[in-house]
């Protein structure tokens, strides 16, 4: 075995076992790639884009959609609202079979982790009652990581709350945070690893709670690591057709939820 590949597993074997005891001391091996990786120039969120929209013709059937959740629910990473995963999700809802006409908004805030979504419920549920909820969560809990458990109660009780308050829900877990290029290996496998285990835990918890789960990770996935188009210029938030993917992927669930709202409004 070459020295260098040793040190890998080394490194690899050290970052595995610092994040598996929770300890602090061997996260220092990392803590360089951390550094590299905190210090780059992120997308930052537009804030001329739309938190608010209407899409799709007058007197179709309304579907009221709430976006929670961190930068991803807000689009952070392109600049115009018909590139926001909530823009392209709306306009897909719009054209589609049972043609709606979507009232849009998101609560989310770029940064947030599954302990603050207990806010954003509560913002979500001010005026009209929503009749979708998708929240996208996950990934700066995975990243700073926080344990699976614990985020992923937190994620169980936004859900719960939204459930209790007659609204449908769809969670798009943790994406595949290893085909983020804003890192550099071994980190970037670390916060792969990471984030599956935030996933996993999150499926539990929402299926628990009564809520509906995209894996955007495993559906999403091999398409991030194949085509870096799908990230924009920070090599870790979505681009357009990044965001278009989880779009499509978080599609027949959400018109699910959809239909199932419509049924109990009418």
């Amino acid at each position: 075995m070459t020295e260098r590949n040793e040190l890998a597993v080394r490194l690899g074997r050290a970052a595995a076992l610092s994040l598996l005891a929770g300890t602090m001391g061997g996260a220092a091996v990392l803590a360089g790639q951390a550094i590299a990786a905190r210090s780059r120039k992120y997308a930052q969120p537009e804030l001329g884009l739309a938190l608010r929209a209407t899409v799709g013709r007058a007197g179709a059937p309304p579907l009221r959609l709430v976006l929670l959740g961190d930068s991803s629910a807000l689009g952070v990473g392109v600049e115009r609202f018909e590139e926001t995963i909530g823009g392209q999700l709306a306009q897909l809802l719009a054209e589609g079979p049972t043609g709606r006409r979507v009232h849009l908004s998101s609560v989310g805030v770029s940064g947030s982790r599954s302990t603050d979504l207990a806010t954003q419920v509560a913002r979500a549920l001010l005026g009209e009652r929503p009749d979708v909820a998708v929240i996208l969560i996950g990934a700066n809990d995975a990243t700073a990581l926080a344990r699976p458990a614990d985020a992923a109660a937190y994620l169980g009780s936004a859900v719960r709350r939204l459930r209790e308050a007659h609204v449908e829900v769809v969670v798009g877990t943790c994406p595949d945070l290893g085909a983020v290029r804003a890192v550099a290996s071994p980190l970037r496998q670390v916060l792969g690893w990471s984030g599956r285990r935030m996933a996993r835990a999150q499926t539990a918890s929402v299926l628990d709670a009564g809520g509906s789960v995209v894996d955007l990770g495993t559906e999403t996935g091999p398409v991030f690591r194949a085509d870096a188009g799908t990230l924009c210029h920070d090599g870790y938030h979505p681009s357009a057709d990044g965001y278009r993917v989880w779009a499509h992927a978080l599609l027949p669930a959400v018109e699910a939820a959809a239909a199932v709202a419509y049924r109990h409004h009418h």
